[in-house]
């Protein structure tokens, strides 16, 4: 084949891929035709089922076909394909469940104690906005979806409802769900009967899908968002998953699951499996740009099932709030060794700071409520029982801080003796009058770092805490979002992206009062300062960092550090009505004239630099 036959193929090979491509359908038509024929084959398999079609010869082949089509499909389920989808209530004190006979499933849940943030019924989901199916394979290896089935209700008692698919001579699957009194747990189990020689002997297992669209209950979305996402628990760990938060993400896990939750900043919807989920697939989406909906959140996974209906297949659903104390009385298992740790859902801190909410800012903050209605009082009182806690180490930091000020003037004359371009020489010059008079420079650090915890621990505390949703207190309508003074709707590059298109004034206050305690803190330690001039900048630059960080937070969160530095501030002048500087300043003195007391560790270090000086010696002496 010479150069130009080739060359003449390979455009005719292009311009037929360019002609496929140009003129195939898009997935948008694609999906229209599927939904059309979908349609018209839906419709004559109801006209089947209810006698409507004429019988004309000319429509006698189509309707045997399509008969033979569903009966192909379904097999022994044909007659359950179609059907009319009604609705079925279960509720009590908490939630209101509603069931569809189409299916069989939850189709959707309210939450009877609260509303959204517009003052709405909140619905977990609704509708489209959740699905759950499972897959059967019959005897003759035929796929059969329950979400394509159509259930008859046979509704028990009060709280149970059961959702039938009845075959001939006493064969059916159930799909029974159980809503206690006051309770926010739904259990259901999957129960058949005579069903060893229709469904597969072979199969012990089903595949199932369960997906929830998390919808918008906060104001802040953007805020609300980074808490939503899909979390899961395996069977051997007591630490809880999740995919990430802050885009789509899947994962493919091949070990044993207790429970998968969809998850929003303050309510959940978790899936709990009596035994165990396994072979899943976890998806999540971010949801669009402008929607009402946070995240998708999609599970496919596989379940152990008994076609001879000797063992139940069972589930429970829980939905309702992320609160701490309802999480611990769900905690056990249906196994007594099993917990679940649902409250590893509430975003308390890690470590430390989630021990710390654990022991201390939980049982206070419960205690409290149970005397006091009013949120904004309860923090007062919780940041005045903190502050107490803190005095022992606030009043050590403080004492630090002031025996710097009261050796001012002598770190001053060490700076006018020593010039600037010998930084070293002052340094050390320094830490001598430190070490003679016995103060440490970071004696003021170790008091703060001890308090960390704690003020970390309320950072995690307030923005989780739903006992302050929709608690209001002064101008802040709503204790758990921010309390905008001022909002806009237009958008205002750098601004609207990193600070908002609101004013909170609880955080605008907070920061206030940070710039003030700076300030004190700055006149307090204007040598040091002097020595690090870089510092003091960086001083004044956290507060404002605040200002746009907090912006979008709990206000109760930022209430309570404004209180919580007011306070700090009350007790910085309160120290200082009780500190004798003078007698300070005497007392360091007289510590001049005691002699030193070298801790092993700088005797060590001293004895190393001797030794270090003498190697140096005899180095110099051999050249």
């Amino acid at each position: 084949m010479d150069k130009n036959t080739l060359v003449g193929f390979l455009l005719i090979i292009a311009m037929f891929i360019g002609f496929y491509w140009y003129t195939k359908p898009t997935s948008d038509q694609m999906d229209k035709r599927k939904a059309y024929s979908d349609s018209i084959y839906q419709s004559q398999v109801k006209n089947i089922q209810e006698g409507g079609l004429t019988q004309a010869k000319d429509t006698t082949a189509t309707t045997d076909t399509v008969a033979s089509k569903v009966a192909d499909t379904y097999g022994a389920f044909a007659s359950f394909s179609t059907g009319e989808e009604n609705f079925v209530v279960l509720e009590n004190e908490k939630i209101k469940v509603k069931l569809t006979t189409k299916g069989g499933r939850i189709y959707s849940v309210e939450l009877k104690e609260y509303k959204t943030h517009d003052q709405k019924p909140l619905i977990l989901f609704d509708g489209k906005d959740s699905k759950t199916n499972f897959t059967f394979i019959t005897a003759n290896n035929r796929i059969v979806n329950s979400d394509e089935l159509y259930f008859k209700p046979i509704k028990a008692n009060k709280g149970n409802l059961i959702m039938r698919l009845a075959l001939e001579n006493g064969k059916y699957i159930d799909f029974e769900y159980v809503l206690p009194d006051n309770d926010y747990m739904v259990h259901f189990d999957i129960q058949t009967k005579g069903m060893e020689d229709i469904l597969s002997k072979s199969s012990n297992v089903l595949d199932m899908e369960w997906n929830v669209n998390l919808k918008q209950q906060e104001k802040g979305k953007k805020f609300e968002n980074r808490y939503a996402g899909l979390y899961y628990k395996f069977v051997e760990d007591d630490a809880i998953e999740e995919l990430k938060k802050d885009g789509d993400d899947t994962k493919d896990i091949a070990n044993r699951l207790q429970w998968i939750a969809c998850k929003d900043q303050f309510f959940s919807s978790i899936l709990i499996a009596d035994d165990y989920f396994y072979s899943a697939t976890l998806k999540s989406k971010m949801g669009q740009e402008g929607s009402s909906y946070l995240k998708d959140c999609h599970s496919t996974m596989s379940v152990n099932f008994d076609p001879k209906g000797e063992i139940k297949t069972g589930f429970r659903y829980y939905f309702g709030a992320n609160k701490y104390k309802i999480f611990k009385l769900y905690d056990k298992g249906i196994k007594d060794k099993d917990k679940l740790h649902l409250d590893k859902l509430i975003p308390l801190g890690w470590g430390i700071f989630g021990w710390v909410n654990k022991i201390l800012v939980i049982p206070v903050f419960n205690f409290l409520e149970k005397f006091i209605s009013n949120y904004g009082i309860v923090i007062l009182l919780m940041t005045i029982f903190i502050k107490l806690i803190l005095l022992p180490l606030t009043f050590k930091s403080y004492m630090s801080t002031a025996k710097m000020k009261v050796l001012r003037p002598q770190i001053d004359e060490i700076n006018a003796k020593i010039p600037a371009e010998k930084a070293m020489e002052r340094q050390q010059a320094t830490m001598n009058l430190y070490k003679k008079v016995g103060v440490s420079p970071m004696g003021g650090c170790l008091p703060m770092l001890l308090q960390m915890p704690i003020l970390f621990a309320m950072f995690t505390f307030f923005p989780a805490s739903i006992e302050l949703r929709q608690q209001s207190f002064l101008w802040a309508k709503d204790l758990s979002t921010f309390d905008a003074i001022i909002s806009w709707d237009r958008y205002i590059p750098i601004i609207s992206t990193y600070y908002g298109n609101h004013v909170s004034l609880f955080c605008l206050l907070m920061t206030v009062t940070n710039i003030i305690y700076t300030k004190i803190n700055s006149d307090a330690t204007a040598g040091s300062s002097q020595q690090m001039p870089g510092m003091k900048v960086v001083m004044y630059l956290m507060p404002l960092m605040f200002l746009v960080f907090f912006n979008e937070y709990s206000s109760g969160l930022s209430y309570y550090y404004f209180i919580s530095t007011l306070f700090t501030i009350f007790q910085t002048y309160l120290f200082r009505a009780f500190v004798n500087e003078k007698k300070l300043l005497l007392q360091l003195n007289e510590n001049k004239k005691k002699p030193l007391k070298k801790s092993k560790f700088a005797d060590k270090l001293e004895k190393m630099q001797k030794q270090q000086l003498e190697m140096q010696k005899q180095q110099r002496n051999r050249k």
